[in-house]
């Protein structure tokens, strides 16, 4: 397989890779917005809630589109070899997580995030770019204890596979393709996620108290 139809496709082939995970106690943590269509599909057919996992990059100051690190709402994952007066980070860090703090109540109201302590955590996306947000997400998620996590996406450059693959327990990655430049790239069809599909998406899930 070379490229995958959509989010939908992918989801599906992941939850076959999944399986071995169904029945146990976990949580489905998507990377909004365009993780959540997928994560609604996987958390399905493994029978476990859906949540949604928020992380932002913290732009260069004289180049803000170029990431020198990730904030989630707990953690915050720097490049260190990038030059940047500490007081800039901390104003990024505080100005980003009150954007995530306002997302994730616009996503899931008022519930309560589910507990990952001792729980199989299983983080998807609808691919991986350079993976500085996504490991700042697994950072966060360690400090849940889970009793395990798992990365599952649809595709991802292989450096990504590899480094990301030695941070969790588990790392399923459907294609890695050594020309790899953007995730767009290996979807036949590769359209913006919404925010209104997300809340709906999250809406239609089950949410069994733990």
């Amino acid at each position: 397989m070379h490229m995958i139809r959509n989010r939908e496709q992918g989801a599906l082939l992941l939850a076959e890779k999944l399986a071995k995970y169904k029945g146990q106690d976990g949580v489905v943590l998507a990377i909004p917005r365009g993780g959540v269509p997928i994560g609604a599909i996987i958390a399905k057919s493994l029978g476990m809630p859906l949540e949604v996992i928020l992380s932002k990059k913290i732009g260069h100051p004289s180049n803000p589109e170029f990431a020198i690190g990730s904030v989630s709402l707990d953690s915050v994952q720097i490049n260190e070899q990038i030059n940047v007066p500490q007081a800039y980070i901390q104003a990024e860090t505080e100005r980003v997580r009150k954007v995530l703090l306002e997302k994730y109540k616009l996503f899931m109201g008022n519930r309560t995030p589910q507990p990952l302590k001792d729980r199989i955590a299983i983080l998807v996306d609808d691919g991986i770019a350079t993976g500085n947000t996504l490991i700042a997400t697994i950072n966060l998620v360690k400090k849940q204890q889970p009793k395990k996590i798992v990365v599952a996406v649809p595709v991802a450059p292989p450096s990504a596979v590899e480094h990301i693959g030695a941070m969790v327990d588990d790392m399923i990655c459907l294609l890695a393709p050594p020309d790899f430049y953007a995730v767009g790239q290996f979807y036949q069809e590769f359209y913006q996620v919404s925010d209104e599909e997300v809340i709906e998406l999250l809406q239609n899930q089950n949410y069994p108290e733990k």
